[in-house]
């Protein structure tokens, strides 16, 4: 997978936690430092666990779908695209300043935007990749991207969060789709 090919995964992988984190600096109004890496961190370290789950998974069952691996990292990226551009065209409630301070509901939510990057994960077991690179490339782009959604938040609102997640669901389709076209064509 090419370098250029890893920054868009992982910029996709992290806007989920992105459009969280702004609608997060929103509902808060003035988030403070620590609480803006508190979210970052906490993004960031599950959203590097889960797609290295997720491959493993793929890796343990990549010896019996080896004659269609192509087809199911396909249609998992396209399905996991899909639902994020759908989830930016629903209306999704921000979380009451009070009640999303807490590290619990932090976590479930941190895992709750991870699980496309679990199925991605899946999906790259199919292909000639390196996990690490890339986990680690999703956990710093979501770090850095959830950091920055907090102190974003109260000044653009939830609204270019959606824009940005509705653009990360077709980068996804996109690149599930160059993976089918470069298997075909190879």
């Amino acid at each position: 997978m090419s370098p250029f090919a890893v920054a868009v995964l992982a910029i996709s992988m992290s806007v989920d936690a992105f459009a969280v984190s702004v609608g997060r600096g929103a509902a808060i109004g003035r988030p403070r430092l620590g609480e803006t890496l508190r979210t970052g961190i906490v993004f960031g370290v599950v959203e590097t666990i889960t797609p290295l789950v997720g491959w493993t998974a793929g890796v343990a069952a990549s010896s019996f779908v080896q004659a269609v691996d192509h087809w199911i990292a396909f249609a998992l990226l396209a399905a996991v695209g899909l639902h994020t551009f759908l989830n930016a065209l629903g209306d999704k409630k921000t979380v009451a300043p009070e009640k999303g301070r807490s590290l619990t509901v932090l976590l479930a939510t941190a895992i709750g935007t991870s699980l496309d990057a679990m199925a991605v994960g899946v999906s790259l077991a199919f292909l000639d990749v390196n996990i690490a690179v890339i986990a680690i490339a999703i956990g710093v782009a979501t770090f850095c991207m959830s950091s920055g959604g907090m102190l974003l938040g109260r000044l653009i609102g939830r609204h270019f969060g959606k824009v940005a997640e509705a653009l990360a669901g077709i980068a996804l389709v996109l690149l599930g789709v160059s993976v089918l076209v470069e298997h075909l064509t190879a």
